[in-house]
C-alpha cells in the first residue's frame, strides 16, 4: 500500500435535497487529496440531481436511477470503487473536521500491516438543528461482543472505514435487509472473531438523528434476523432490553426530544453492556 491509501467514500441519497450539499462539501473540503466520492442517488425529484449536476467536479462518479433502498445503492457504490479504504457517509450527514482524513490514515496504515480490515473512530449523533446529542464509540471488545454476543448494535456505521478485503473475502451486503444489513455484515465478518482498531477520541461524522434507523423496533427485528440467519442465540438480555428501549423511544422523543431521548438510549446501551461485562468477568474467576 502507498504512504497515502486511497479513500473511497460512498454516499446512497433520495430526495436529499435539504442536506446532501453539506455532505458533499465535508468529502471535497478535506485537508487529505487521496480520495474519492462516490454517489448513488435513487431517482430523487427534489432537487438533489441539480445539486449532483453543480458539484460534478467533485464527484468521481455519481448515478441516479430508481434502487431497492440503501443496502442496493451501497452494493452499487462498490462497483466503482477504486480506493484501498472505504467508508459509508449519510446524506443527511458531514465529516467532522476537515482533517478527519488526515487524521485516520496513519491507523489505516498501521491495520494493513497488521492485516486488520476494520480501522473505526466515535460518531457524534446531532439534532436537526446540530445540537450533538451524544458521542458513539467504543472499543472493539466492548463492540464486538454487543454485535456478537449481546445481539444489539453497539456501533455506528458513519464511524467506520472497511479495508476492500473486507468484502472481497465475505460479500457485499444482504439487500433483503432493510435497516440492518450494515450489522449482518459485521456478524458475517466477526461471528468467529478477529480485530478491529479503534481511534479513540477522533470524531468521524455527525449523524443526524432519524433517518432510516428511526425505527427503533424495525431495527431490532431486524438483527433479530440476521442472528437466525447465523445460527446466533437471539433472545438475550440485551437484546430484550434493547427491544423494550425501541418500544418506548417515540414515545420519550415527543416528551423529552430527540436529542435528550438518543442520551438516554445510548446511556442504556452502555449500561447493559457493562453489566454483561462485568458478569463475564465474575464468571471468569468463579471458574478459575
Amino acid at each position: 500500500m502507498t504512504s497515502q491509501p486511497l479513500i473511497s467514500v460512498i454516499v446512497a441519497v433520495y430526495n436529499g435535497a435539504k442536506t446532501l450539499q453539506r455532505c458533499i462539501d465535508s468529502v471535497a473540503g478535506q485537508t487529505y487529496p487521496n480520495k474519492e466520492l462516490i454517489i448513488i442517488d435513487g431517482g430523487s425529484t427534489d432537487g438533489t440531481l441539480e445539486i449532483l449536476k453543480t458539484c460534478n467536479d467533485k464527484i468521481a462518479h455519481w448515478k441516479s436511477e430508481p434502487d431497492d433502498g440503501i443496502y442496493n445503492a451501497w452494493n452499487k457504490g462498490l462497483d466503482h470503487v477504486k480506493g484501498d479504504w472505504i467508508y459509508f457517509l449519510g446524506s443527511d450527514d458531514h465529516l467532522w473536521e476537515t482533517t478527519v482524513f488526515e487524521e485516520i490514515v496513519p491507523y489505516l496504515s498501521r491495520a494493513e500491516s497488521e492485516r486488520v480490515r476494520l480501522v473505526y473512530g466515535q460518531v457524534a449523533r446531532v439534532t436537526g438543528d446540530n445540537e450533538v446529542c451524544c458521542v458513539d464509540g467504543n472499543p472493539w471488545d466492548y463492540t464486538r461482543r454487543g454485535i456478537v454476543v449481546d445481539g444489539i448494535c453497539t456501533f455506528t456505521h458513519q464511524g467506520m472505514f472497511h479495508h476492500r478485503s473486507l468484502f472481497e473475502t465475505y460479500g457485499r451486503f444482504d439487500e433483503s435487509f432493510r435497516i440492518a444489513g450494515d450489522y449482518e455484515l459485521l456478524l458475517r465478518a466477526f461471528k468467529e472473531g478477529g480485530d478491529a482498531l479503534f481511534v479513540k477520541g477522533l470524531i468521524v461524522a455527525g449523524m443526524q438523528t432519524g433517518g432510516v434507523t428511526g425505527n427503533c423496533t424495525n431495527l431490532v427485528k431486524e438483527t433479530a434476523r440476521a442472528r437466525r440467519n447465523h445460527h446466533l442465540r437471539v433472545i438475550t438480555v440485551p437484546w430484550l432490553i434493547s427491544y423494550g428501549w425501541a418500544i418506548c423511544y417515540p414515545v420519550l422523543d415527543s416528551l423529552i426530544g430527540a436529542k435528550h431521548t438518543r442520551s438516554l438510549v445510548n446511556f442504556g446501551k452502555k449500561f447493559v453492556a457493562d453489566m454483561s461485562c462485568k458478569k463475564d468477568a465474575i464468571l471468569r474467576r468463579n471458574s478459575d
